[in-house]
């Protein structure tokens, strides 16, 4: 069900305040162009700086405007096990697919606290939940054996992995088996993430350039040597976008991206600021390149 090209979805505002209107918009723009599942109020939606209100309104938005023609997997995670519980059984209750719950910050739990809030999660609703494994925001890194031992739970079903290291894939694999879905968080590492035996990637890019996400990953996952030739090809387009979308922190470059391409305006929460104007420039150049302005 969640595999493929899914979308860290943007939250845009208007004088700081959640834009409804252009929420809707942009998630039938995915649905119109190819995006495989939507990822409401994750990192890139700006989870920390919605309030509960928001956070639950993006993501009953989410699931209404989707309708069913996409998966919804809502970012329902939180450094409080509570909150995440919380934001999960809500998300459960209005309808989405499942949920991304990521490794609790600041806290830095050890492995077994890891293992006891997602499985505090688990027992308390009855939707798939995918891990989200970011070291580099959350400090803590979730191991392989803990990933296992999380895997024998009914609602564990994968990892969304934000490491960048790729032998986790291969280790992952043979640990847990071809069956727990790994899904990169590194749009820069997706076409050698697929080949190790990932299926897919939540993908920043992907809020701007759909189509290309879609079918690169669509050839990604192929074995045949005409569509890897493929993926080669549409990776290699797609690399210069990916690094602009870093080059300041996630989601202004992404948002001000959007905002060329007129799909929302580049407005952000602090501590969050818009990108700089030599930023601006790389991000113009990398969507020249691509030739999607």
């Amino acid at each position: 069900m969640f595999k493929g090209s899914n979308v860290a979805l943007v939250t845009p505002f208007k004088n700081d305040k959640l834009d409804d209107e252009t929420y809707i918009k942009l998630i039938h723009f995915h649905i119109k162009n190819g995006t495989n599942g939507l990822v409401p109020a994750g990192t890139t939606g700006e989870s920390p700086t919605l309030s509960h209100g928001e956070h639950e309104r993006v993501i009953e938005l989410c699931v209404k405007e989707s309708d069913g023609k996409l998966p919804v997997f809502a970012g329902t995670g939180s450094n409080s096990t509570e909150e995440a519980i919380s934001l999960t059984t809500h998300a459960e209750k209005i309808g989405a697919n499942g949920a991304l719950i990521v490794t609790p910050y600041y806290n830095k739990p050890t492995q077994e606290g890891l293992y006891q809030h997602y499985k505090a999660i688990n027992d308390k609703c009855g939707i798939p939940i995918i891990i989200y494994n970011i070291p580099g925001r959350s400090v803590i890194d979730m191991s392989v054996e803990t990933m296992a031992r999380l895997y024998e739970l009914k609602n564990i079903i994968g990892v969304k992995d934000a490491t960048g290291d790729l032998k986790r894939v291969d280790l992952t694999l043979k640990v847990l088996g071809k069956d727990f879905i790994q899904l990169t968080g590194n749009d820069d590492n997706a076409l050698e993430f697929n080949k190790k035996g990932g299926v897919g990637a939540i993908s920043v890019t992907a809020n701007i350039a759909p189509k290309l996400c879609s079918e690169f990953q669509k050839f990604s996952v192929m074995k045949d040597e005409k569509s890897i030739s493929e993926a080669v090809k549409l990776d290699n387009i797609l690399q210069p976008i990916h690094h602009s979308m870093f080059v300041e922190s996630n989601p202004s470059p992404v948002k001000y991206a959007a905002k060329l391409l007129n799909l929302c305006e580049d407005d952000v929460r602090l501590p969050l600021v818009k990108v700089t104007d030599p930023t601006k420039e790389i991000i113009k150049k990398a969507l020249q390149s691509a030739k999607l302005i």
